[in-house]
């Protein structure tokens, strides 16, 4: 066996949440920007609208995989602050605004560029986007970070789920998807698209990027 196969081996037996472990850092930043109506895109089974339930007066949270959807929409039944749809970001009402709008490990499932452009109009003005998401590696810092963070998902895998398992936590069961675009690609497109747009590498193989708008705008992307 690989030392490649026994890293993949052990992580699959003791698996934990990339995503999850931004979950806090994303709240806080929505907590900063005095958000009280916040979309959480791609919400799963609804792990980080439960952690922003507790400080904001809505969450409405979106999910196209219709088995995550079902345990998001049994966990919160009775909260009038929740509520989880089945849909995809392209079908939301065109009308809706939200003052914060999160997206974890979302973005790279669908078209950068009109995402970015159409989450910038969903935002109601002075509203902030954050995101934690996925991209490809595609040069020696990538590859160096990546090296770095295999070697802290074993230590934290065998801290956060110290016993062998054979099966993923719920929350890691929706439908995943390869990243397309580089960091280098994703700060391009938001430079154009969501100007003054904080991005950072960060360790699991995510970034974060933190955008507010403007609260009188005229920018629009691709124009």
């Amino acid at each position: 066996m690989t030392l490649l196969s026994r890293i993949d081996r052990f992580n699959q037996r003791h698996p934990w949440s990339h995503n999850d472990f931004y979950g806090g850092w994303v709240a806080r930043r929505v907590m900063s920007s005095g958000a009280r109506d916040v979309l959480d895109i791609g919400c799963g089974t609804g792990n980080l609208v439960d952690r922003l339930r507790a400080h904001v007066d809505r969450v409405t949270g979106i999910e196209p995989d219709p088995a995550t959807v079902r345990v998001a929409t049994a966990r919160f039944a009775g909260d009038d602050s929740v509520t989880i749809e089945q849909l995809r970001f392209d079908q939301l009402p065109p009308s809706r605004r939200w003052e914060a709008i999160t997206l974890v490990a979302t973005l790279h499932h669908l078209p950068l560029i009109d995402t970015m452009r159409e989450l910038d109009r969903r935002l109601l003005p002075g509203g902030r986007l954050i995101v934690i998401g996925c991209f490809r590696d595609a040069g020696p810092i990538d590859w160096a970070t990546g090296c770095v963070s295999s070697v802290m998902n074993l230590i934290v895998g065998k801290i956060k789920h110290p016993h062998p398992s054979d099966q993923f936590p719920i929350e890691m069961t929706a439908p995943t998807a390869e990243p397309c675009e580089t960091l280098t690609e994703i700060r391009s497109a938001a430079k154009k698209c969501l100007p003054g747009a904080r991005i950072r590498r960060r360790l699991f193989w995510r970034y974060s990027l933190v955008y507010d708008k403007a609260t009188i705008t005229a920018h629009r992307c691709g124009t």
